[in-house]
């Protein structure tokens, strides 16, 4: 096996993908754009689902009247000022399968506020492989959230994109190394296959 190529356990690991959703993947989006992302998030997701190992599908959005959203003052609010329309918060529709685990969150993030670590602990899994839009934004924040829960975390780099290069190779090189490992999603295999 080559050196970067990493052996998972479809029992202990499971594929966490960040905002695979209409309205985010429609914009700009660099190093690659949403197209490709979406390409090279499918292709590691059908990996997963060979191995059997879980899927969780992670999205934000809010209520109609954005009572559930962040209110702090920022200088650089993130978040919109109305609920975007139903379809801008819908996770592209051929992702989701029977079994698949569905996360609404309502900041960067996917742990605080949902049920994130009660589906992965109750399945055993300490390892989770990490995909999605945006990298320095929902990526980022759900892997510190994770390496702060106590999981290994692999970031498919590959699967991700955000604002800039400059961003996203920020988050790349200097923050996430520090708290994960980064491979391409090809070097992540299965002791099953």
């Amino acid at each position: 096996m080559p050196k970067d190529q990493i052996l998972l356990d479809p029992a202990r690991t499971a594929l966490v993908m960040i905002d695979l959703q209409n309205g985010i993947l429609a914009q700009p989006l660099h190093p690659r754009s949403g197209d490709v992302v979406l390409e090279n998030a499918r292709n590691l997701i059908a990996k997963f689902r060979s191995a059997n190992a879980p899927i969780v599908l992670v999205r934000v959005y809010w209520s109609s009247d954005m009572a559930d959203a962040p209110h702090q003052m920022v200088d650089l609010p993130s978040v919109p000022a109305k609920c975007p329309p139903e379809d801008w918060g819908t996770l592209v529709d051929d992702l989701i399968q029977p079994g698949d685990i569905v996360i609404t969150k309502h900041q960067w993030g996917a742990f605080y506020g949902t049920d994130l670590d009660l589906q992965l602990r109750r399945r055993g899994i300490d390892t989770i492989a990490l995909g999605g839009v945006v990298t320095n934004f929902g990526v980022e924040s759900t892997a510190r959230s994770a390496w702060e829960h106590g999981y290994n975390i692999l970031i498919a780099e590959d699967t991700t994109a955000t604002k800039s290069v400059e961003m996203h190779q920020f988050s790349i090189t200097e923050i996430l190394p520090r708290i994960a490992r980064i491979r391409q999603s090809t070097e992540l295999t299965f002791s099953t296959q």
